[in-house]
Parts: C-alpha cells; sequence; structure tokens
C-alpha cells in the first residue's frame, strides 16, 4: 500500500492540481510556448480557431502528466517538453471532433468551436493539431515514444467509433461501457504517463506500472465526468448538463439505473435513450431514477476503486515531491464529484 501520506486529506480537490502544477511550472511554461508557436499557420483560421480551445481554460492535465512522470522518474532532458506538446495536441485534435460528433454547445463552459466556427472548420483545424502532433514524435526520433502516441491515437478513434456502435442500446455490457472508455479517455492518459519512463530510459516495468496508473486515473477521471453529466450543475462541469442523456449515450449511471428499475422504470430509459423520444420533463424524471437507485453513488464508487489502482502503481517509484503530487491528483479526479 502507498504510504497515507501520498493520498491523504491533504490532497483535496483543485489544490491538488494546483500543487503538481506547480512543480512542474516551468516546463509547462516551455510547453505552452511551443503550443502557440506550433499552432501558427499562414491560413488565419487555423490558429484562430485552435487558440479558441487551447485557451479555454482547460487545466492541462494529460500534458502535466507527462512532466510530472518525467520528473518522478529523475529525467533532466528537454524531451519530455516537447511530448507534453503532443499529447495536448492528441487531445485538443479529439476535443474538436469529439464535438461536432456530438453536436456540443459549450466545451470548458465557453461555446464549443463547432458552435462558433462551423463543424467543417472544427474538423479540419483538428486534423491539423493531429499533423502538429505526429510532426513533433518524428522530431523526437524515438521509435518507442512514436508506437506509444499513434497507438494511442488509433485507439482513441476506436474508443469514439465503438461509443457510437453501443450509442442508444440497453443491451450495452458493462464490459463494453468500460472498453469504450479505456478506449476514448484511459489510453490517452496511458500514453501520457509512460512517456515519463521512455524518456528516463527507466525499465519495462516502471513503464508498464505508469501506464497502468495513467491507464487506471483515466478511467476513474470519466466514470466521474459521466456521473456528474447526471448531478453536476452546468457551471461546474464546465458541459451542458444532461448532454449524454439528450445524446442516448450509454454510460454506466444509466446501465445502473436501468437494471435496477421496474418495469415502468426500463420502458423510461427505453423511451429516452433507444427511441429518443424526450420531452422537457425527462431528464429531472432520469435524474430522479438515478437518485432513486443510487446510480450515481455507484458510479463514483467504481471511480474510487479505479482511483485506489491507480495509486497502488505509484508504489515502487522514488519518494519524492512529484510521486505525492500524482497521486494527490487521484483524489482530485475523484473530489470533482463532491
Amino acid at each position: 500500500m502507498i504510504e497515507a501520506k501520498d493520498h491523504g486529506a491533504a490532497g483535496h480537490g483543485e489544490d491538488a492540481l494546483k500543487r503538481l502544477t506547480a512543480l512542474v511550472a516551468e516546463d509547462l511554461a516551455q510547453c505552452n510556448r511551443l503550443i502557440i508557436e506550433r499552432m501558427h499557420s499562414p491560413v488565419a483560421l487555423i490558429p484562430q480557431l485552435a487558440a479558441h480551445l487551447v485557451g479555454s481554460g482547460g487545466k492541462r492535465l494529460r500534458p502535466v502528466l507527462t512532466l510530472a512522470a518525467s520528473r518522478m522518474c529523475g529525467y533532466e532532458g528537454p524531451r519530455h517538453v516537447a511530448l507534453a506538446a503532443c499529447v495536448e495536441f492528441i487531445h485538443t485534435a479529439t476535443l474538436l471532433h469529439d464535438d461536432v460528433v456530438d453536436e456540443s454547445a459549450l466545451r470548458r463552459g465557453q461555446a464549443s468551436a463547432n458552435a462558433l466556427f462551423g463543424n467543417k472548420p472544427s474538423v479540419l483545424v483538428g486534423d491539423f493539431l493531429f499533423a502538429r502532433a505526429f510532426r513533433l514524435m518524428v522530431e523526437d526520433g524515438n521509435l518507442e515514444v512514436m508506437r506509444i502516441l499513434s497507438s494511442a491515437a488509433a485507439t482513441l478513434a476506436e474508443g469514439e467509433v465503438l461509443q457510437l456502435l453501443i450509442q442508444n442500446d440497453l443491451g450495452t455490457t458493462e464490459a463494453q461501457y468500460l472498453e469504450v472508455i479505456e478506449g476514448k479517455t484511459a489510453s490517452l492518459f496511458a500514453a501520457a504517463t509512460r512517456l515519463g519512463a521512455v524518456v528516463a530510459d527507466r525499465s519495462e516495468a516502471e513503464a508498464e506500472a505508469l501506464d497502468a496508473y495513467g491507464r487506471n486515473l483515466g478511467i476513474a477521471f470519466q466514470l466521474v465526468d459521466d456521473a456528474l453529466d447526471y448531478a453536476a450543475e452546468q457551471e461546474k462541469l464546465g458541459k451542458t448538463v444532461g448532454d449524454d442523456f439528450r445524446e442516448g449515450k450509454i454510460t454506466l449511471p444509466v446501465l445502473a439505473a436501468f437494471h435496477a428499475g421496474d418495469a415502468a422504470e426500463q420502458q423510461f430509459w427505453r423511451r429516452t435513450i433507444e427511441e429518443r423520444q424526450q420531452d422537457d420533463s425527462d431528464f429531472a424524471e432520469a435524474q430522479r431514477l438515478m437518485t432513486r437507485h443510487g446510480a450515481v453513488a455507484k458510479t463514483i464508487a467504481r471511480a474510487e476503486a479505479y482511483g485506489e489502482a491507480a495509486l497502488q502503481s505509484l508504489a515502487g517509484f522514488p519518494d519524492n515531491p512529484f510521486r505525492h503530487a500524482l497521486a494527490e491528483v487521484v483524489r482530485f479526479c475523484i473530489a470533482r464529484a463532491r
């Protein structure tokens, strides 16, 4: 077990992420400068649209994880900065594409890029950012780095396609749902943290441990996100509350409420999720059923279990401030639901 000081009361909420970010502040500043530099294009709409999303208040969690994991492993060179930028470009590109697919109006509490600029520019600028990410990989020149990040990019796309295939299908199993979130969210978390061991030339066992940390953290993060869609205030969530419900997305809270419900309740879910026949009062009813069956609480409990698994993956690493901060940030991800 990781000692209590790694994940005790000190690591709550936003403070945990602020502490982690502060530890890599100089590296992150360099990463941000590189991101701005590489967003440049003579086609004016490209940096304008990209800057809207990149500068819209995101926490840079994934690149921060790359920077912190590298430092925890004792790396002192410059490569991790460009790789953190690469991770952020991949993440930002997927956000642009996802908001088009999901027809989302908000991103991080602001109008989404597709709402402001349209779907076609959002998709194309997402492609541009993917290209920038792969250019950074090539410049790094390490085949293992290319393998990790290219595999993560492909897995992200597979996760999104799988989500489309199971959308509106209440016959989806929990295993299928977890496969979706492992693909569309956890795979990039795992890549981001695994890079830390690679650039520091650490053992394969340590690379696997950091992969497990990121993967379990990513699953916990997405579970909380899915719970918040039924439990949070819109301002807290940073996107339109109830989007998942209105889009008929199959998430763990929906599956939990559906399987716990009686015949009438299950018919409600079939009408609203599978048949997409919804009226203005249905989301409130969905929230009521979630509360009745503890579906949100069950989802958060699952997130906490994955968070504990993430913490255990750090046990073999040096006892330094970076490890403690990486442990605390697990609590930040869970604390978003509190």
